[in-house]
């Protein structure tokens, strides 16, 4: 059985306030006609199909859109919800949809049933885990405590029971919104943090055929039969090197894998460039970068006047403008900025306690600062699936 895996869509999200609806429509299209010239058996979209709870109506134009071509193709897909996602809007309907093959898996409870395809060697379960939010979900899954692993790890234990029940030979696909450990996380992910803990162990999938993963923007090969397909445009500069695709995979019938990137169409380039602004305006070998959407750090110690007006004049697509002057180690703000970088909220927060107090938190004020943390963002959360 052939897969054509995809997922953080992100439908309605802007790239540093550059519309991308005619970009994410021009990769519609790619998803589509390499569907149907790839031979495809089944599309597997997992999760942030939607860049946020409530999407614009173009979005859901788009969107609407998709399932259209994709059901006119016959070619059956199954796709999760996010935690961009209002899991319960992007479920709406999913009953009557499925008649038409596009299977919409937005309730963890359901978790353990899946989409049964068939090929000629048999049948192929396809297990969709949405995103699940440890606070909200951890009680359906009978866990102790809210984690990622805990409730990741019940509801992979379901699936395998589940697996264990089906014929001999029932080759299996499932469907995740996770940070798995050993992905490279980019800018423009929304942080999942739960009680200092983001990331999963990849182990948690064993016992299935391939574990088609989103919610990392870049595509990687985790193991074998666990990948990231990324994101099919990019959200943020960090991308730049990013190579953006989908993975077309092919189920052999004992569930041995074969896995090949396709590319997806991009608008432009993305360029990151530093020095100081003569620097930038006069250096040659930065002529590649004209036409990109460009990113670019000035080093000048006194900022120069009118610096983007003048950037755009050799770069007429510069997006971003970052300050960065070259100053002495002993700098407060290098010391600073240094202190800062690669910090969580958590480690941030305990810094700031440690410099006011003298001392830094103890344990209990540790798991108080990061309960609350957690309950910042919870709500943040439930206030998303509210709207």
């Amino acid at each position: 059985m052939r897969l054509l895996h995809t997922s953080d869509w992100h439908l309605g999200r802007s790239f540093h306030r550059v519309n991308m609806l005619d970009a994410q429509a021009a990769f519609i299209g790619h998803l589509v006609s390499t569907a149907r010239e790839r031979d495809v058996d089944a599309v597997v979209v997992s999760g942030d199909v939607y860049d946020r709870a409530v999407p614009p109506l173009a979005a859901v134009e788009l969107f609407d859109d998709a399932l259209h071509r994709l059901a006119d193709l016959g070619v059956p897909t199954v796709m999760i919800s996010g935690n961009h996602d209002s899991a319960r809007r992007l479920g709406v309907g999913a009953g009557l949809i499925d008649r038409a093959g596009i299977h919409l898996r937005t309730d963890p409870a359901a978790c353990a049933e899946p989409v049964l395809l068939a090929d000629r060697h048999g049948d192929v379960a396809f297990y969709g885990l949405p995103y699940l939010e440890p606070a909200l979900v951890k009680d359906e899954f009978g866990v102790a405590k809210a984690g990622h692993e805990a409730v990741l790890g019940a509801a992979m234990e379901r699936v395998r029971a589940d697996l264990a029940g089906r014929a001999p030979g029932t080759r299996s696909v499932v469907l995740a919104h996770a940070f798995v450990s050993g992905g490279q996380a980019s800018d423009s992910e929304r942080d999942i943090t739960v009680g200092g803990v983001a990331a999963v162990p990849a182990a948690v999938f064993e016992g299935v055929d391939y574990a088609a993963l989103g919610h990392l923007h870049g595509s990687q090969t985790l193991g074998p039969r666990v990948r990231y397909s990324g994101s099919p445009l990019p959200y943020s500069f960090s991308e730049a090197d990013h190579r953006k695709s989908m993975w077309l995979v092919d189920l052999g019938p004992q569930g041995g894998i074969e896995a090949e990137r396709v590319d997806c169409p991009v608008p432009r380039a993305l360029a990151r460039i530093r020095g100081t602004l003569d620097d930038l305006l006069g250096d040659p070998a930065l002529a590649r970068h004209e036409e990109a959407w460009v990113e670019a750090t000035l080093t000048d110690a006194v900022r120069p006047d009118d610096p983007m007006a003048r950037l755009c004049e050799r770069f007429p697509h510069t997006l971003s403008l970052v300050f960065d002057p070259d100053r002495a180690p002993d700098d407060p703000d290098v010391s600073y900025a240094r202190r800062l970088q690669g910090r969580s909220d958590q480690e941030i927060a305990e810094d700031f306690v440690a410099h006011v107090r003298g001392a830094g938190p103890d344990p209990h004020e540790q798991a108080v600062l990061r309960s609350a943390f957690d309950t910042v963002r919870t709500d943040d959360t439930l206030h998303e699936v509210a709207r």
